[in-house]
């Protein structure tokens, strides 16, 4: 399991990288903008426009070499030079939120999701169906990058997203918190709109093209399908959560 108890700064921010996603982050007064890191190397109008909004916003601005900030930004081809720590005021490790006095009764595990328009969709719709937790792991599923945001419509910054190393230590945690596991299929035996649901759930989305990994399969204890009288096999990901997450809203 993995050790959440140090927070990681990729625990508090969303990073956003190029010239373009850092300057709506400066100017939009609903966003608190850490830092800015620019390549020593970067030059030109749109880095003076960028030095400018950090100002007005009181933003500190550090230098760093072009490889530092490729690192940083851990996306080599488009950072351009420039990276902005957003912070997530709602971004937390999952170790935190099972800790809290209440933690959240409904959440959502994603499991092998690489696509980051889905990740940003599910996150949109997870948020405005209001579930407590997205689980959001730090590695097997898409970096949240400034595609995820983009695909979001922004609600990924104030999405209540928990982080932790692997799917497999999302459900070994949630597991031990009394959390019963739930995993949405095509061929579950349960009927999503059938399920008794206790005090606290987990459902775990898989990835687009493999599904639910077989270690996160040993935690689940039902197996989930969305009712197709259609003649379709499955829907996307990010289309089967919107009906699980307004399915639970629909219950109250």
């Amino acid at each position: 399991m993995g050790d959440d108890s140090a927070v990681s700064p990729k625990d508090r921010f969303l990073t956003v990288y190029g010239r373009k996603p850092v300057l709506e982050a400066l100017t939009d007064p609903a966003l608190d903008v850490d830092k800015v890191i620019l390549a020593d190397v970067a030059r030109g109008q749109a880095v003076t426009e960028i030095e400018r909004a950090a100002k007005a916003a009181g933003v500190p601005v550090q230098r760093a070499s072009a490889h530092r900030v490729k690192v940083l930004a851990g996306n080599g081809k488009q950072d351009q030079g420039v990276l902005a720590d957003v912070v997530a005021p709602r971004m937390r490790p999952l170790a935190t939120a099972l800790a809290e006095q209440r933690p959240p009764s409904r959440v959502l595990v994603l499991d092998g999701i690489t696509t980051p328009a889905n990740v940003g969709m599910i996150l949109r719709t997870a948020t405005a169906a209001g579930f407590g937790g997205i689980v959001v792991p730090r590695r097997g599923v898409a970096t949240l990058d400034p595609l995820v945001v983009k695909a979001s419509a922004g609600v990924a910054f104030r999405a209540p997203v928990l982080r932790c190393v692997t799917a497999l230590d999302a459900v070994e945690q949630l597991t031990e918190a009394g959390y019963t596991v739930y995993a949405l299929g095509a061929s579950g035996s349960a009927s999503l709109f059938g399920l008794d649901l206790p005090s606290r759930a987990a459902f775990v989305l898989g990835g687009e093209s493999q599904g639910v990994s077989e270690e996160v399969a040993r935690y689940v204890a039902e197996w989930v399908s969305i009712p197709m009288p259609g003649d379709v096999e499955s829907l996307n990901v990010s289309a089967a959560a919107a009906v699980l997450c307004f399915e639970v809203v629909r219950r109250g």
